[in-house]
């Protein structure tokens, strides 16, 4: 099949861009299918509607890459079967990672129909924009599956080598959230349940296309309905693998909620000051997360053909690519904050506290160039496990601390809240960088007893 990609052979620095090119697309266009719903309401709303779909879309954003995150499982076991050239082995983990998926499906859409207002509580969501924020999450929840279908498809292909087939899958989505809100917010002025309205209809729509068009192509793994059942030991291995990146991009997300339930308090300017923000880091963050998903792809398959140096290799080509965007984001956040921020709110107030919380988000973009480089060759090496352990202690240890002290000072910004961001991502590149080196001694020291030199 075209766009698959195998790893562990030839060049490292032009086929890992090759394929991190397709990705970063998909997530800028993920990315616009979750701003064009705070941007048509910034538009054509207020400000309690800004805030509610800021509040209600950061809610849904924890589900989501508490999803993406265990089906990373699926892409690090595909990956590797893939790399140990054993196709019928990578459509066996797929079948089962599809039962999987489809029973979270049912659990997580039963849980957050009953969860929205006593998650709207938690989050504080301003007393003008609450009964919003509930709706938007309730129609949201509704198509869980459809959020669920798509990270499956995402998964899969990545793990084969293919990105070209979840930035179809995302474009498709795209298109149609954007007809979806341009109809429903500003034709139909449904407001928030009309932007939540479109967002499951696209999703909807865009999961079953590409369902049509996967079964035209020729896929590089055996797949068959006997394989589509609970597999206990591949389930239990795909868990293994996706859990702690699950919990850790929970866990994180949830300290993300944590910064806004406290700037709730602040008032609803603040509130959509940080909606707006956090809605431009998912663009000022592309490159990074891109780099961080083609790694792991890319790790996993010469982990899986015993290449070890070849994956360090991609590691170090990826860090010195990503830092030059890394550098050019920083830049315009830092300066050109309220630009950005001018393209999602029209109130003033509201843009000036959303460039003042990019201010301290430069800094992360710079940082993160070398963080999210070195999480994606962890979890490509398996070792998720140490990835959910540092994301946790930058979250816990850190971001909430930081945040919340700097909160209780007086005459506080939205700038020096936002410090608790990079803060975190020193500690965790401190983490990466030590453990990277404990890795390397420890082979090092295996080498050497195996060939019978002394350690």
């Amino acid at each position: 099949m075209k766009g698959n990609h195998n790893f562990t052979e030839g060049k490292i620095l032009s086929p890992l861009i090759r394929f991190a090119l397709p990705v970063l697309l998909a997530l800028f266009l993920q990315a616009m299918y979750g701003a064009v719903d705070l941007l048509v309401v910034g538009q054509f709303g207020t400000a309690a509607d800004v805030s509610a779909v800021s509040t209600g879309s950061q809610i849904m954003q924890s589900i989501t890459v508490m999803i993406t995150g265990l089906a990373m499982g699926i892409t690090i076991l595909t990956g590797q079967k893939i790399g140990e050239k054993r196709p019928d082995e990578a459509g066996k983990a797929i079948g089962s990672g599809i039962c999987l998926f489809a029973a979270l499906a049912v659990c997580i859409t039963a849980v957050m129909l009953l969860a929205a207002n006593p998650l709207a509580v938690v989050m504080q969501a301003p007393e003008e924009a609450f009964s919003r924020t509930v709706t938007y999450v309730q129609i949201c929840s509704a198509g869980t599956v459809f959020i669920v279908a798509y990270n499956v498809l995402g998964s899969i292909f990545r793990g084969i080598g293919d990105s070209k087939m979840p930035l179809i899958t995302v474009a498709i989505a795209c298109v149609l959230n954007i007809v979806g809100d341009v109809l429903f917010v500003a034709g139909f002025h449904m407001g928030v349940a009309g932007a939540a309205l479109a967002t499951i209809l696209a999703q909807a729509i865009s999961v079953l296309l590409s369902i049509l068009i996967i079964r035209k192509r020729e896929l590089p793994f055996a797949l068959s309905k006997k394989d589509i059942r609970f597999d206990g030991r591949r389930i239990g291995r795909i868990v293994c693998l996706g859990a702690p990146i699950a919990l850790q991009d929970l866990l994180v997300n949830i300290s993300f909620l944590v910064i806004i339930a406290i700037v709730n308090t602040l008032g609803v300017v603040a509130s959509a000051g940080v909606g707006v923000a956090e809605k431009l880091c998912a663009f000022i963050m592309l490159v990074s997360s891109a780099y961080m998903q083609s790694m792991s792809a890319f790790v996993a398959q010469n982990i899986g053909a015993n290449r070890p140096d070849r994956a360090k290799r991609a590691l170090f080509c990826g860090v010195s690519t990503s830092v030059l965007a890394g550098l050019l984001m920083a830049y315009l956040s830092f300066f050109h904050g309220d630009l950005l921020s001018s393209l999602f709110a029209r109130d003033p107030e509201v843009i000036l506290a959303a460039a003042d919380y990019l201010k301290a988000y430069a800094l992360d973009c710079m940082l993160t160039s070398f963080l999210f480089c070195f999480m994606g060759y962890f979890n490509g090496c398996g070792r998720t496990v140490f990835v959910m352990i540092q994301g946790i202690i930058g979250a816990f240890g850190v971001r909430i601390p930081i945040s919340y002290l700097v909160s209780r000072m007086a005459n506080v910004s939205l700038f020096h809240i936002g410090l608790a961001t990079p803060a975190s991502s020193l500690v965790q590149i401190a983490l990466c960088v030590g453990y990277f080196l404990l890795q390397n001694r420890r082979q090092k020291q295996t080498l050497l007893k195996e060939s019978g030199q002394p350690v």
